[in-house]
């Protein structure tokens, strides 16, 4: 997967190819599903949601522009597979997920696998969590058609938004630079997203 399917198309950044050589992604996926877990393809997890293919994955975390001291912000927990990946890179992860039997289960992924780096939190994403910003980056795992003002409002000076913005069926993938003089947008090609479920997004 990591020799085909990421660095095979363009992802370059060392630690984002080891990290998600190092996550075991069949940890992330339903039992009758672990045959697929290293195709490169989204995957159901329930509850009307997705674990997103791996380039997917990579990209959005390369796009974050992350080090090793980065503080993350992460909209949408789902499986816990990408905040298991940001996890092996940065020092500390923050990840809202808005359905609670989906968060409480990638908590459980998470400690069996060790990772002690990550907060998981229950919430409406499109808010943010105040209590730790600002972000270095924050990384958004499901499509608005819009990005949501107070996302924008936390993330530090020189951080990235990593989002994919349009309607439910036509998406493109954004990594929005917020720099002293306001934010600068950078696509990175089409996508496709659950919607990402809020006042501030779409309406369920």
């Amino acid at each position: 997967m990591v020799r085909k399917d990421l660095a095979g198309r363009g992802i370059s950044d060392k630690r984002v190819l080891a990290a998600m050589a190092s996550v075991p992604r069949e940890r992330f996926v339903p039992q009758d599903l672990q045959h697929l877990a290293y195709a490169d393809q989204p995957l159901p997890i329930g509850c009307d949601q997705t674990i997103s293919q791996p380039y997917i994955v990579a990209l959005m975390t390369e796009l974050a522009h992350v080090t090793r001291r980065s503080r993350v912000l992460e909209i949408g927990t789902g499986s816990g597979y990408q905040t298991a990946v940001l996890a092996k890179i940065v020092d500390r992860v923050w990840s809202i997920e808005r359905i609670q039997h989906l968060s409480r289960e990638a908590e459980k992924r998470l400690h069996a696998l060790g990772i002690a780096n990550a907060t998981l939190l229950i919430g409406d994403g499109a808010l943010g969590y105040r209590d730790s910003a600002p972000y270095d980056a924050i990384i958004v795992t499901a499509a608005a058609p819009h990005s949501p003002q107070p996302l924008l409002d936390q993330l530090a000076i020189g951080g990235h938004l990593v989002i994919p913005l349009g309607d439910r069926a036509v998406q493109v993938l954004y990594s929005v630079e917020r720099t002293t003089s306001g934010f600068v947008d950078h696509t990175a090609g089409s996508c496709r997203f659950v919607p990402l479920v809020s006042p501030q997004a779409f309406e369920d």
